[in-house]
């Protein structure tokens, strides 16, 4: 009778393991991911090390590196649901190719410019769903395939004549807005843009994507939807020499 007790008090103090069969793993599912994906990460670091005008303090973002690693994980987990509104799917991309942009600087600095890095655009690993793609599929593949035109004004290369960078993360419910006046920003800005009444010097973003501005109309009249003062049709164009010197503060 005592060996019995003493077994059955042996018994009850044995340690239940977390990994026994009573205990039940619950996968999350990609549904409740999607619940959960923000871009609050994202736009902490750009508050913290970029600028007004787009400018990036890249020595202090790369002790930030693991956390911004992190956000490209959490996006790169979390892949676009056929779902999702076009609103959704633009703000989920932008800041992808944005993140993944400047973690691909920070990866290979101290560097004067993106194009130091060898095929910076062509190269598959940022992580979407189970695939690997390339900065250069996210805006040619699927970006510019959703008509935004002004996508090109929230897309930065990490360079001085780019777009600038916009020190908030996009969001689906500002996106419009945001988008508006990134396009009014940069067609605007006379480092970017010179316009004057009867000569245009227009950043070779218009003359790469021409075909992108033009699908309701000419050039002109998509620069006149955003210039503070417009430009008559058969105004001269010229296209300005194209800085690719890095977008670093300095």
């Amino acid at each position: 009778m005592l060996r019995i007790s003493i077994l059955l008090l042996f018994l009850l103090l044995q340690p239940i393991s977390p990994w026994s069969d009573s205990v039940a793993i619950v996968p999350i599912t990609n549904e409740q991911n999607c619940a959960t994906l923000d871009h609050n990460i994202w736009d902490r670091l750009l508050n913290s090390f970029v600028d007004d005008n787009g400018n990036v303090n890249y020595i202090g973002f790369k002790k930030e590196s693991g956390t911004l690693t992190r956000y490209l994980e959490q996006l790169g987990s979390n892949p676009v649901n056929e779902d999702w509104s076009r609103e959704k799917k633009l703000t989920y991309y932008i800041n992808l190719y944005n993140a993944a942009t400047v973690k691909l600087i920070l990866d290979n600095y101290p560097l004067a410019s993106i194009t130091d890095i060898p095929k910076p655009w062509d190269k598959k690993w940022i992580k979407n769903g189970g695939e690997l793609i390339s900065l250069g599929e996210i805006e040619h593949k699927i970006l510019r395939k959703m008509n935004e035109p002004r996508i090109h004004f929230a897309i930065n290369c990490a360079s001085f004549s780019c777009p600038k960078l916009l020190n908030t993360a996009y969001t689906e419910n500002k996106l419009d807005k945001q988008l508006d006046k990134a396009a009014k920003d940069f067609i605007n800005d006379p480092s970017r843009n010179i316009i004057s009444e009867n000569k245009v010097q227009l950043s070779r973003i218009f003359k790469w994507y021409k075909k992108d501005f033009e699908k309701n109309g000419s050039l002109i009249s998509y620069l006149n939807q955003y210039l503070k003062s417009s430009i008559s049709p058969d105004t001269k164009i010229e296209f300005i020499k194209y800085n690719w010197s890095l977008n670093e503060i300095k």
